[in-house]
């Protein structure tokens, strides 16, 4: 059952969150089995003084770069509005780059984002969440999307995504209506990552022969 939240009680949540974050503006991260991972969040439809969302957005991009993570959003942290933060320029082996279909993704904010499918083309992959930490599993998703979000501004903006860019603006998108990436995987995949060194590269083909998935 999801919560009915006033523009109040959004502002509230808010301080009372960034009133938990460290010296560096890093806020606690919340894990499965926390409800408001599995709640809709709420639309932002500027709930929030400019102030107020501009010390939460730099919040959470201290968050997930101290993580470290490519992505984070707003539920992870408490809130249960519509906001995630996503960046990827982590340098990473060439060879793993082209398996994912890696590019850099530049930091951007999302609002409101919706996605949908922009081919038929299907990509399966490890993919982990900092809201279930420790944990990886296989998760097949659409290779190539568009999405529509608004920025911190109110801009609509639609972009297309693919490959690694597509699948962690999916996991956020994923987080703002209660679904973690768990809910889509093989679940024989999952993995504990002090168990990675078993599949080199995060091979899919051959963790899918040793965990018989």
């Amino acid at each position: 059952m999801n919560t009915e939240y006033t523009a109040q009680d959004i502002e509230t949540i808010v301080r009372d969150v960034l009133s938990s974050a460290d010296e560096n503006l890093v806020l606690p991260i919340v894990q499965l089995g926390h409800p408001v991972l599995r709640q809709q969040a709420v639309a932002y439809e500027n709930q929030l003084p400019t102030d107020l969302l501009e010390e939460l957005l730099e919040a959470m991009r201290q968050t997930m770069y101290d993580a470290p993570g490519v992505g984070l959003a707003a539920p992870q942290v408490g809130i249960p509005l519509q906001i995630a933060v996503l960046e990827d320029l982590y340098p990473i082996p060439e060879e793993a780059a082209t398996m994912r279909e890696r590019e850099p993704l530049e930091y951007f904010e999302i609002f409101n984002p919706e996605y949908v499918s922009a081919s038929e083309r299907e990509a399966v992959f490890y993919e982990g969440c900092l809201s279930f930490d420790g944990f990886q599993g296989v998760v097949t998703r659409p290779a190539d999307i568009s999405a529509t979000y608004k920025d911190r501004d109110g801009q609509e903006i639609t972009r297309s995504f693919s490959g690694w860019q597509a699948r962690i603006v999916q996991h956020e998108t994923d987080h703002l209506s209660g679904t973690v990436y768990i809910d889509k995987a093989e679940t024989r995949s999952l993995i504990d990552e002090t168990e990675l060194w078993r599949h080199e590269g995060m091979d899919v083909a051959t963790a899918q022969k040793v965990l018989n998935f």
